[in-house]
């Protein structure tokens, strides 16, 4: 009989696991969209506290006249059913010929506010819109409300632009689609709502938080000594050599001296410095899903995207690898386009429990060829393989540790056990026994 093997912590699952992960991942997906949007509806026509009040009156008055014969009374009654009445042919001739369109920002980040303008034209010929509401019913779990837009008074055949603040509480990339527009007016008595549907996306970047000097200190300080600082041609840092004078080369770069001594007019050619570069490697293997872990992976994530947004703001080269449903490298590079790159890779990052940490550092070993400064951002305490310190400079960022908490400080109001992406699979749907 052959002996029984065991696995550990760093061990892939099994396939068949990952599979039931993938099924029961989209299952509640699908799930949670339809009750989310059952959820933030409301309905297509509703009564107010103010309007079941005004209907009582109504009956009341309605049963008064009957029983006395009163024609005051019956004026009155009918007085009040015309009201009502007009209250629900106005509500929807507001409703009538209203398109809203959406201006995304180009991104947002968690624990900071985005603006989101709406615009609301009214196509109608006579008749304004007036006290309109919109309310987003998908993704509305993106963000710490529910986001809503009100437009008091839209003319007819103009348009209005309202700007909404809205506070995202997780990163990723969201579908907004159904909306909702409801009006209340003229009255307040009766409340009626329709659903439209325009799809637009957002991209919300992970947490970006302080991060100290020293840390940034350590990361220039890395590449300043040794073959670490490289010059490069083309520059205009530091003397190289000298080359042969070509016609429309500055002539304030010809070296005099040289050139009366060989008979011939060459120039300095001069070098530039490289910047540093570093490497991020952000590990989220988590084999075992628990809410802290969950946290860990977050913080660990926002780490990396603070680090790479200010090291390139400092004009350092900052390159990625990551697990990202396959891996996902970025060279060390530099500029705005670059920073945007980075920062959407790192919100998408999904939930790993495959990819573990030796594989992480096999997988860099293309974007560590060029000497660069390393930087492991992990959830849990790792052992460095030899092959990887022998790479260059190498530091080791552990979530929560105390090096970490000195060199990160984010918004006290960021949640990273729910700043995650919509989706994220809770313990609860795992399978019993970890079996296929």
């Amino acid at each position: 009989m052959p002996p029984a093997t065991q696995t550990t912590l760093s061990d892939p699952p099994p396939p068949g696991w990952l599979a039931y992960l993938h099924r029961t991942d989209q299952r509640r997906r699908s799930q949670t969209r339809k009750r989310d949007l059952a959820n933030l509806r409301k309905p297509s026509v509703d009564f107010s506290l103010t309007g079941l009040i005004y209907c009582g009156m109504m009956m009341f008055l309605g049963l008064a006249a009957v029983n006395t014969q009163a024609n005051l009374l019956f004026a009155v009654f009918g007085l009040m059913v015309g009201v009502l009445f007009i209250s629900v042919g106005a509500c929807r001739l507001v409703l009538m010929k209203v398109r809203v369109q959406r201006v995304i920002p180009e991104n947002a980040a968690v624990g900071e506010t985005a603006t989101v303008q709406y615009r609301f034209h009214n196509a109608k010929l006579f008749w304004p819109t007036l006290s309109i509401t919109l309310a987003e019913l998908e993704s509305a779990q993106a963000f710490v409300r529910q986001p809503h837009a009100y437009a008091l008074h839209v003319a007819p055949g103009t348009t209005a632009v309202i700007n909404v603040e809205l506070a995202p509480s997780r990163r990723g990339i969201y579908r907004l689609g159904s909306y909702q527009l409801s009006t209340s007016f003229p009255f307040g008595f009766i409340k009626r709502a329709v659903l439209r549907r325009k799809e637009d996306t957002i991209l919300i970047y992970p947490p970006v938080g302080e991060v100290s000097p020293r840390l940034l200190q350590l990361c220039r300080s890395a590449e300043r000594t040794g073959a670490n600082r490289k010059p490069r041609r083309g520059g205009s840092d530091e003397f190289y050599g000298v080359k042969e004078f070509r016609p429309g080369e500055n002539p304030r770069w010809i070296h005099w001296r040289r050139s009366a001594r060989t008979g011939q007019l060459v120039v300095r050619d001069m070098a530039q410095i490289s910047p540093p570069r570093l490497l991020i490697l952000l590990d989220t293997y988590l084999p075992h899903r628990n809410p802290d872990g969950i946290a860990a992976v977050e913080k660990s994530v926002a780490q990396a995207a603070s680090l790479a947004g200010r090291a390139l703001e400092g004009g350092m080269a900052v390159g990625l690898c990551a697990w990202s449903d396959g891996w996902k490298t970025i060279a060390p590079q530099r500029g705005k386009q670059h920073a945007r790159e980075i920062l959407a890779a790192l919100a998408s990052v999904p939930d790993n429990q495959s990819a573990t940490p030796q594989q992480l550092s096999d997988q860099s070993l293309g974007l560590t060829q060029n000497e660069v400064t390393i930087i492991l951002f992990t959830p849990q305490s790792v052992e460095i393989g030899l092959s990887l310190r022998a790479r260059g400079t190498v530091f080791v960022v552990t979530a929560n540790s105390p090096e970490a908490e000195s060199y990160f400080k984010f918004h006290p109001t960021i949640d990273f056990h729910n700043c995650g992406p919509e989706g994220n699979l809770s313990p609860a749907s795992r399978p019993p026994g970890g079996g296929t």
